[in-house]
């Protein structure tokens, strides 16, 4: 992680402080608890740190195996304040996410998606709740339903003849397929979640969407020790993280304007009524008034955001 520029005699002062707090926590946490929970097994634990110095070294899937091959399919590892189950085996994860998804269904909170999905107003990093509950009815009745899925057949047939434009004239040489594809996917989905936008916000939200699965699949530290708020002003990856996300609010509530106003000239009879995207759905969803938590327009950014 990195730190800001602050005395080193401060971040000294700083991570003892934060140390000391942590353990004095802990060992009340120890003192207080009447049973001692019965956990898989898995490496020894440094103090303040847990098991974090047995991912460092290699790639952490690597990591992950070779602990897995020591402890077995399922072991627990202590990142910092955060408990951890890790699980490699089938049988164990169907368990998990099948016969028991009810007791695994929450999200963990990560600071990245609590900024990125305006305060975990989404489906996918949202605590489980009635909240998660009515938005993933309205995702399944609405957003992927086979009805849905089929009427963006339109959006898809568009973007695979882009494709073959794209790739025709350079038969004969190398061809970065991979890139290709990523923007062909990129399109069908910025497509299907906005509708249609210019070339220029499509290609700009796909670049914003880029940066955001580089800065949620990065570490930072505030998501392991969630106790210590202190630690979110000592990262950057907090400013970088608003950034991007201004970014896309502007690109988003400029995309919910123009789907306001087309809406408006459809009900006066000057727009055509067409297809419905992801975004005419959420509005007319919102502006139907029947539901236990009524979603707004931060709402609905959320929901594109995890859809792309």
């Amino acid at each position: 992680m990195e730190l800001l520029n602050f005395p080193s005699n401060f971040i000294t002062f700083f991570f003892f402080a934060a140390i000391l707090s942590t353990l004095i926590k802990e060992w009340k946490s120890y003192k207080n608890s009447k049973t001692i929970q019965k956990l898989p097994p898995g490496p020894w634990k440094l103090p303040f740190i847990g098991c974090m110095h047995h991912l460092i070294g290699s790639p952490p899937h690597h990591s992950l195996k070779n602990l897995a091959k020591k402890y077995g399919p399922i072991m627990h590892l202590q990142l910092g304040e955060v408990s951890a189950i890790v699980v490699s085996s089938a049988n164990l994860a169907k368990e998990i996410t099948k016969t028991h998804d009810i007791a695994f269904a929450s999200r963990p909170e990560l600071l990245a998606f609590k900024i990125i999905c305006y305060g975990y107003k989404d489906i996918a990093f949202t605590p489980y709740g009635d909240y998660w509950r009515q938005m993933r009815k309205i995702c399944v009745l609405e957003l992927l339903s086979a009805k849905s899925v089929r009427s963006f057949h339109n959006i898809r047939q568009d973007e695979v003849l882009h494709l073959v434009e794209a790739i025709r004239p350079l038969v004969g040489k190398k061809v970065n397929i991979t890139k290709q594809v990523f923007s062909y996917s990129s399109s069908v989905v910025s497509r299907t979640a906005l509708g249609q936008v210019s070339r220029e916000d499509q290609y700009e939200f796909v670049q914003l969407m880029k940066q955001v699965a580089a800065l949620g699949g990065g570490f930072d530290i505030a998501d392991l020790f969630p106790s210590c708020k202190i630690l979110h002003f000592f990262s950057r990856m907090v400013p970088r993280l608003l950034k991007v996300h201004h970014k896309m609010d502007i690109i988003f509530e400029k995309v919910i304007n123009e789907h306001i106003e087309n809406q408006s000239r459809k009900k006066e009879g000057v727009a055509k009524s067409g297809q419905e995207d992801l975004i005419d759905v959420l509005l007319r969803i919102k502006d139907s008034g029947d539901l236990q938590f009524p979603i707004t327009n931060n709402n609905i950014k959320a929901i594109i955001f995890v859809s792309t």
